[in-house]
């Protein structure tokens, strides 16, 4: 897509942005220490509700196209999208997969993170996330004024693949700001066709999706949301929110100092 379809941000919406962006870095924080066995995913959608009231927001995700819970929340082999329900109970050693979407003054704030929970994950998992997680770290430094998209898909695929797992096509990262998802699409793998350039002011979500197993995935028949992997095999989703400047990459979705009240 050519540089001029995607909004660039100048400073005035970058500022409402970053605040939209630390609202829901701190509503992902405070549910990401909130995980524990024994509770129901819509248990944690509940408090997701009101951390979100909380932090003077709304939720981005909830009633978008259909969706209708406040966050996604998603386990195991669940990739995304996973819809909080009373009858969907934690257990000790499950990965969870908190997606957070928060909208502040008219501007979006998006991050996700994968934790373990009641303690220590088992070697698989710690490695997935590790990797996720590093995988993440390689995109947003690829994310420099002048690279492409292509750059940074290329990245998180390479930090992946060595690993040994691999990186879901079906599901993208995205341009975000004044909408949750704007242009550019920002694919977790490099795509064969030229891709657009990062220059100051563009604002996109690298969200690497990886699985254990196959890249493959498949969608619940019956909520029509849940996303999992084709063979079962356990996923790890990481996402921030970041800024492409003159200079280093600015990420977004960080905690403010002083917590927003």
């Amino acid at each position: 897509m050519p540089v001029e379809h995607i909004h660039l941000y100048g400073e005035r919406e970058v500022e409402k942005v970053r605040l939209a962006g630390q609202a829901a870095a701190t509503v992902l924080d405070r549910l990401s220490d909130a995980v524990q066995p024994g509770m129901s995913t819509l248990d944690l959608d509940n408090l997701a509700e009101c951390f979100i009231r909380e932090v003077g927001g709304k939720s981005g995700s909830l009633n978008y196209h259909g969706f209708p819970r406040q966050v996604c929340i998603s386990l195991n082999d669940e990739v995304v999208h996973g819809i909080g329900r009373a009858d969907r109970i934690i257990q000790f050693g499950d990965l969870v997969k908190l997606d957070v979407v928060v909208e502040l003054g008219g501007y979006y704030g998006d991050n996700a993170r994968t934790v373990c929970a009641g303690g220590a994950p088992d070697l698989l998992s710690e490695q997935l996330m590790a990797v996720t997680k590093a995988s993440l770290e390689a995109g947003i430094d690829a994310a420099v004024d002048g690279a492409t998209v292509n750059d940074v898909s290329t990245a998180v695929q390479r930090v992946v693949e060595t690993a040994g797992f691999s990186c879901v096509r079906d599901m993208v990262g995205h341009g975000c700001g004044k909408h949750m998802h704007e242009p550019p699409e920002v694919p977790n793998f490099r795509m064969r066709s030229k891709s657009p350039r990062l220059v100051p002011g563009m604002i996109i979500c690298i969200e690497p999706m990886v699985n254990v197993g196959d890249w493959r995935i498949e969608i619940d028949p019956q909520d029509r949301w849940t996303c999992r992997t084709l063979d079962h095999s356990l996923s790890a989703h990481f996402e921030n929110q970041i800024l492409i400047t003159k200079k280093k990459p600015e990420i977004l979705t960080v905690c403010p100092k002083n917590p927003i009240a």
